[in-house]
């Protein structure tokens, strides 16, 4: 990816100077990808910093954690700059190799001021959208750029799950060939669904092998990550917010995992014995569209909630609207449906809930139905789908006035003394005598 953005900046008038710890590795840069170019290599990092003109701006590609500690530590020593100010800035970076070398999207944060200095090369290099607005803005102070990214990948995980379960449906319920699944998915990239992953999902099932058969078939079904999903889930934990959906999608990742103990499993755990489809099939298709339509909603709408409330927990002041727009094009998650979440913030800055925009909360109305037939009908067939449903409860859960905590504060109350709330007098935390004999004190702070 390195590599990849230096050409990027080159590409866009920048004067890049190239510096690896491996040293051979910019030599071979220059004398292969970079021949012909402006750009300029280092042999050391006092050799980089003396051909950098002031001030100084550097971008280190390194993975998260120590390396990235250490790397600034050599640069500060090396630099002499004990005494000055460091302006810092964390910034994800989106859209694979091609997105680095020919438009990513951008999620800067950190020290505002460095801002200036870096806003051209970094707006210059992103992906543009629309009338060539740039795919990268300010997101925030401190870590914000790279929370923002974290969110990013979580929604992502939760886009791949959905299109995963639907090409289950397809495939297990309506018994689609995988030529008709890719032109079903072409199709729905010409809907609302238009997006980067639903586009290569119709190339990976057009794709044939060497030998003429279809390619993913042979492909081992057991799921890799990185852990970006499980940062998103983790962080939703902490902060108390119900990103059930990227959660789910994640340890879909971690059953698939599990490939030779459900091969086992297979050969003694049945399902539903005889059932077969028999409804009209192309309904049912476009039922499973609407179906992952809604349910992507729902994941996004849970994604802004998480970035809201961690807004909330840091301090810093997010643009949702921007946010959206940074992830329009460039990045993995890259849709048409991003247009409409920044048009939503464009309405209401202070939208609490996506749902609660209008139209939003219409496209959900207009695929409800088939969202329901979907789910009911993947469960009479055995067909896991962890991130429908996991969305379809949210929903409900989400509009329901009323919820069945009001039992569980009391079982808390029973069994721990943790008392509870009057729907009459929200905010006075009383305790019930529940057996006659507990007593009437309860105890301290303590949420279980």
């Amino acid at each position: 990816m390195g590599q990849n953005l230096i050409l990027n900046m080159n590409d866009h008038g920048f004067v890049v100077c190239a510096y690896n710890r491996t040293v051979s590795k910019v030599h071979d840069f220059l004398n292969n990808e970079a021949k012909g170019t402006k750009v300029i290599g280092a042999e050391s990092l006092e050799d980089m910093v003396s051909k950098l003109k002031t001030p100084r701006r550097i971008i280190l590609l390194v993975k998260a954690g120590q390396a990235v500690d250490d790397f600034i530590d050599k640069l500060r020593r090396c630099q002499s700059l004990k005494a000055k100010k460091l302006l810092f800035v964390g910034s994800g970076v989106s859209g694979g190799e091609e997105g680095a070398r020919y438009g990513p999207s951008l999620m800067p944060g950190g020290h505002k001021e460095a801002w200036p200095h870096i806003k051209d090369i970094f707006q210059s290099i992103a992906a543009k959208v629309g009338t060539g607005e740039p795919c990268c803005d300010w997101v925030g102070d401190e870590g914000a750029g790279h929370f923002v990214k974290m969110v990013h990948n979580g929604i992502e995980y939760g886009d791949m799950q959905l299109i995963c379960e639907a090409y289950h449906l397809m495939k297990d319920v309506l018994g689609m060939e995988h030529d008709e699944m890719a032109e079903a998915f072409d199709k729905w990239n010409k809907t609302e669904l238009d997006s980067f992953l639903i586009e290569i999902t119709a190339n990976i099932l057009k794709y044939r092998d060497a030998d003429g058969t279809h390619l993913l078939p042979k492909i081992r079904d057991s799921a890799g990550q990185k852990g970006t999903g499980k940062w998103t889930a983790i962080s939703a934990l902490e902060y108390g917010v119900p990103v059930t959906l990227i959660g789910e999608a994640v340890f879909a990742r971690c059953l698939s995992s599990l490939k030779e103990e459900r091969v086992l499993a297979s050969k003694s755990l049945s399902g539903p014995q005889g059932a077969k489809f028999t409804g009209n099939k192309a309904q049912f298709l476009e039922d499973i569209r609407k179906a992952l339509y809604a349910s992507k909603i729902i994941s996004y709408a849970q994604g802004f909630m998480l970035l809201r409330q961690a807004a909330k927990e840091f301090g810093w002041t997010l643009n949702y609207g921007a946010i959206a727009l940074m992830w329009r094009g460039g990045c993995i998650i890259r849709s048409v449906f991003l247009g409409k979440i920044k048009e939503a913030f464009d309405r209401d800055s202070e939208l609490q809930n996506l749902l609660l925009d209008n139209f939003f909360s219409n496209a959900v109305q207009d695929c409800q139905d088939s969202w329901r037939r979907v789910v009911s009908m993947g469960v009479q067939m055995g067909i896991p789908m962890p991130c429908f449903t996991t969305a379809l409860s949210f929903y409900d859960g989400y509009r329901h006035d009323m919820l069945p905590a009001n039992l569980l504060q009391a079982q808390r109350d029973y069994f721990g003394a943790h008392t509870y709330e009057l729907l009459s007098n929200p905010g006075h935390y009383i305790h019930t005598n529940w057996t006659g004999h507990g007593g009437t004190v309860s105890s301290s702070s303590y949420n279980a």
